[in-house]
């Protein structure tokens, strides 16, 4: 709750708003087109690679746990289910896996796991790492994961685990600022990600594998990008809340437009996972967005002392 009193006797407040938000089906224009789930506790959301299937993470009584839901049916069905925390599910490219965060052993490792539940959780990348540490995408050949982490001296950092040869972890952007939320690019050739290494959050795209080229997308800010699956279009979320559209011309080198808002969203720009998913062909949209019921009104009481009198 917040709230503000006034010498003369004025309390204005605000009850506690519901963290609970709905997964929304819009197009390019901000229309919705549909609801994918009702209200809960969700966090991270990913659409698989044929659009079919959302993988999702949501609070419940025990912690998070992964889900996974047919959009068409649409049925929702517990993926994982090793207390105390699963969560920021990701895609394989081929649709046939999906990894996540594990807390099962006390600090961050990530698990993956056949998507079609008929294996058992499998180990990908043992380093029990506190506070952060959680995947952020696949590469389209299925050779890289990319995660980002937290290191002490250095605040958040982009690494990539391949997943062939002597599968070593290596930094990919190892700076002393904060990037997160690494995205690779259709082709293999380029990692759009966040930094605040200009004080305000922007997005950026870095060469990969070689580390030869950065340029900065964003102009006014912004957080999570996402990629249109034909490397097309780069998205991000705005600071202004707006989802934003960047037009990229695909080859060996990297040329981007000027970015253009594509529609407003209630959306969190501070916050740590992916609130909201693409399809493949960037015409529609899955949003994380909070309920229009969880802000409660202001209250005004005037007088409040005599009110503590009549107890």
């Amino acid at each position: 709750m917040g709230f503000t009193a006034s010498e003369r006797g004025t309390l204005i407040y605000r009850s506690s708003s519901s963290a609970q938000t709905q997964l929304v089906c819009v197009d390019r224009m901000g229309k919705r087109t549909g609801v994918a789930a009702r209200s809960g506790l969700y966090g991270n959301v990913a659409l698989s690679p044929d659009d079919k299937r959302l993988a999702f993470d949501r609070q419940g009584p025990t912690g998070n746990d992964v889900w996974l839901m047919e959009l068409q049916r649409p049925i929702t069905s517990r993926f994982t289910f090793q207390p105390p925390n699963n969560n920021v599910p990701v895609w394989s490219p081929d649709g046939r896996t999906v990894a996540f965060a594990s807390e099962r052993n006390g600090g961050l490792d990530v698990y993956q796991r056949p998507s079609n539940a008929g294996g058992p959780d499998e180990p990908l990348l043992k380093l029990n790492a506190p506070p952060i540490m959680f995947p952020s995408d696949w590469s389209s050949d299925g050779r890289f994961l990319t995660y980002y982490r937290t290191d002490p001296k250095t605040g958040l950092d982009i690494w990539v685990l391949p997943l062939d040869g002597d599968r070593k972890p290596f930094p990919v952007l190892h700076a002393e600022f904060n990037e997160s939320q690494p995205q690779f690019s259709p082709d293999g050739r380029w990692v759009a990600y966040g930094s605040d290494e200009t004080a305000t959050p922007q997005i950026y795209v870095q060469s990969f594998p070689m580390l030869t080229g950065k340029w900065q997308i964003s102009t006014d800010g912004g957080t999570q990008p996402r990629w249109r699956r034909d490397g097309k279009e780069l998205f991000y979320l705005a600071l202004d809340r707006k989802l934003t559209a960047v037009t990229v011309m695909p080859g060996a080198t990297f040329e981007a437009d000027t970015p253009r808002a594509l529609f407003e969203t209630t959306l969190p720009v501070t916050a740590f996972r992916q609130t909201y998913s693409v399809s493949a062909d960037g015409q529609r949209f899955l949003l994380n967005a909070p309920l229009e019921s969880t802000a409660s009104p202001m209250m005004v009481v005037l007088n409040w002392p005599a009110l503590l009198l009549k107890r």
